[in-house]
């Protein structure tokens, strides 16, 4: 950090005075390596927060595995890009195996030469799982940093985390308890989204960008960062953008797990529809939003966005999924609140004619938009977790991990120099 620059320790990024390791100074005057694994675009976002946190504690740190294009901006030497693990459900990962286990073989291999000190794994269940286990073959300590929702289905699976995992960093806060009563060290430490500022462009440089027309209200679309997701959820989605006409300005961000002209042969000719570059700031500047249930529904709250949540899967996978849910709600806003926040139309409630329905409880000015945007504004609290004037989510998960990394499991696969 340069002489003089202020700091600012909640930031992802920022040192902090518990840092595991002195500022500038390798963890032991080693080289150490870490695999880090992150298979959708919400994952690939938190591990690059997080590369940057480790690496403000310890610049030589050395990152590879999983990623995309912000993991590899902060510095991740990408083997496996994210985009090829980005599948959706039972029966559509079926169809994907021969070529995730090639990726994940390679993954492997790559390790075996590597030799990394620690690994770290985002999310991404039906590959990570795995990594984390042939890790813990080879003696490499393992950090799970967002863990899987085990708590919502397949609850048995939590004896995975047990028999492989060394910390479990949670980013919901009825998580920690949840695991802990498993036998699962695990520490809240706040959603990595929970902290984001309003986009600092405003309305109409943001009109200018994309040629909308400011005059308008705004909808974003968030259809999913997956292809066969999006494959599922946009048509409904743009038909309900059709019939609501063209007195809106419908936006819809490309994520980072899909390519622009994917999305381009699913859109078609509407001119209505406008392909942006990220999320938040069409988020913060819309009227309201059509989101595919996930991540996004928490990027939307942490806008103050009011929404209505939608998704749809193959009916085998819902078949064969739904009794084995254990939760009430599907929204991660909802289940936060304990109670419906947002509207959610999954499977065959998700209809062009619901969606136009329940957005328009929420377009207008009145109790129902003005409730929605308070019970958002309560989620965004309740994420940020403890002492967040003090500690980014990121951080605190930097300095779980880097605790983690002088442990003596850990400093014995270290390679020094």
């Amino acid at each position: 950090m340069r002489a003089g620059r202020p700091h600012d320790s909640r930031r992802p990024g920022g040192a902090t005075a518990t840092s595991g390791a002195p500022f500038g100074i390798s963890l032991y005057n080693a080289l150490v390596r870490i695999l880090i694994s992150a298979g959708e675009a919400s994952g690939e976002m938190y591990g690059a927060q997080l590369i940057e946190s480790l690496r403000r504690r310890d610049p030589a740190l050395e990152f590879f595995g999983v990623g995309g294009d912000r993991m590899r901006a902060a510095g991740c030497d990408t083997l496996v890009d994210a985009k090829d693990l980005a599948v959706v459900g039972i029966s559509e990962i079926v169809s994907h195996l021969p070529k995730i286990y090639g990726l994940f073989h390679k993954l492997i291999a790559e390790a075996n030469r590597r030799r990394p000190g620690l690994a770290i794994v985002i999310d991404s269940p039906a590959f990570n799982w795995r990594v984390a286990r042939q890790m813990r073959r080879r003696g490499v300590p393992v950090v799970y940093y967002v863990c899987p929702q085990f708590w919502a289905w397949r609850q048995g699976r939590v004896r995975l985390l047990r028999k492989y995992i060394n910390k479990a960093l949670v980013i919901f806060p009825f998580e920690e308890k949840f695991y802990r009563d498993r036998g699962v060290d695990a520490s809240f430490v706040g959603h990595p989204l929970a902290d984001l500022s309003p986009p600092s462009t405003d309305r109409d440089s943001y009109a200018a960008s994309y040629k909308l027309d400011a005059t308008k209200p705004w909808i974003t679309l968030m259809p999913g960062s997956r292809m066969k997701e999006v494959r599922m959820n946009l048509p409904t989605i743009l038909e309900s953008a059709s019939k609501l006409g063209a007195g809106y300005e419908f936006l819809l961000p490309v994520a980072a797990t899909l390519d622009r002209s994917f999305l381009e042969s699913l859109i078609g000719g509407r001119d209505s529809i406008r392909l942006v570059r990220d999320a938040l700031p069409a988020l913060a500047h819309s009227r309201a939003g059509i989101i595919a249930s996930g991540t996004a529904t928490v990027e939307a709250a942490m806008m103050g966005t009011p929404f209505v949540m939608v998704y749809r899967v193959s009916p085998l996978t819902f078949l064969l999924g739904r009794p084995r849910v254990r939760v009430p709600h599907f929204a991660m806003v909802n289940l936060i609140a304990g109670k419906e926040l947002v509207p959610e139309l999954v499977q065959h409630d998700f209809s062009a004619e619901n969606v136009i329905a329940r957005l328009n409880e929420i377009l207008p000015d009145g109790q129902a938009r003005r409730q929605m945007i308070e019970g958002l504004a309560a989620v965004r609290t309740l994420l940020r977790g403890p002492n967040p004037e003090l500690l980014h989510p990121a951080e605190r998960a930097a300095e779980a991990i880097m605790a983690l990394l002088q442990r003596p499991l850990a400093r014995s696969n270290l390679r020094h120099l």
